[in-house]
């Protein structure tokens, strides 16, 4: 299933939500003008590498441009692909500006940062001693979803969805197609601690982890910022 779109009108302009995507695909040009040597040592340094993280917490010191913690934001502006960064992208023009409007330029800004940090923690609880860079937007923009769920659980989503050789677009329930996603990403999470697989971060796959935590966060979070309010006055 895919979201085109959904059918929530919005009061304010989301100057954030195209700040971050424009940050976003900046990021992600820059990645193109790199080498592969460059960028793998371009994501050693500005993604979330687990093993050095704990060594961090551990208080060794690691030889890098800026603390380690830093890397639990930083790595949300990185992607490996034309498909990871486009397939984020499209889900935060989806429902990004949404949850903006409701929740006022800045404290949106904070939420998503939030989102991502604790998304990323999640993520590397669950493999601390892995070598591999974790990167993406992936665990901010399942924060933004979680809200998203909470606020607009009867929204309407236009989906694209191909059944065999034909494709329908129905318009679904926010709260069947993001909770739907959900499970997914919490099955796909467990599944990865008992199997050998490659879908875990600790193998070089889906960072399934991070979205199910960014996700849950992002339902907690929403509503302490004023996700439900009616005070427009408040929205900046």
């Amino acid at each position: 299933m895919v979201p085109l779109r959904d059918e929530n009108p919005i009061e304010i302009t989301p100057y954030v939500t195209y700040g971050i995507i424009a940050a976003n695909i900046l990021v992600f040009l820059y990645e193109l003008s790199l080498n592969p040597q460059q960028l793998n040592s371009f994501f050693h340094v500005w993604a979330v590498v687990p093993k050095e993280l704990t060594a961090s917490f551990s208080g060794l010191a690691l030889y890098r441009p800026g603390p380690e913690w830093l890397t639990l934001i930083t790595s949300q502006f990185l992607h490996g692909g034309f498909l990871h960064v486009a397939g984020n992208m499209w889900f935060l023009w989806i429902f990004g500006n949404n949850v903006e409007d409701r929740l006022g330029h800045f404290k949106y800004l904070v939420f998503y940062i939030v989102c991502g940090t604790l998304a990323a923690l999640t993520q590397w609880y669950f493999a601390p001693f892995s070598g591999i860079p974790a990167l993406g937007a992936s665990g901010a923009i399942a924060g933004v979803m979680g809200a998203y769920i909470l606020r607009f659980p009867n929204a309407k989503v236009l989906t694209l969805f191909p059944i065999g050789p034909f494709i329908i677009f129905p318009k679904l329930p926010a709260f069947f197609f993001l909770g739907w996603w959900f499970v997914q990403q919490a099955f796909y999470g467990v599944a990865s601690l008992e199997v050998p697989t490659s879908i875990g971060m600790q193998n070089g796959g889906v960072a399934y982890w991070a979205h199910a935590g960014g996700f849950i966060f992002g339902a907690i979070l929403g509503p302490m910022l004023g996700l439900f309010s009616d005070d427009r006055s408040s929205k900046f």
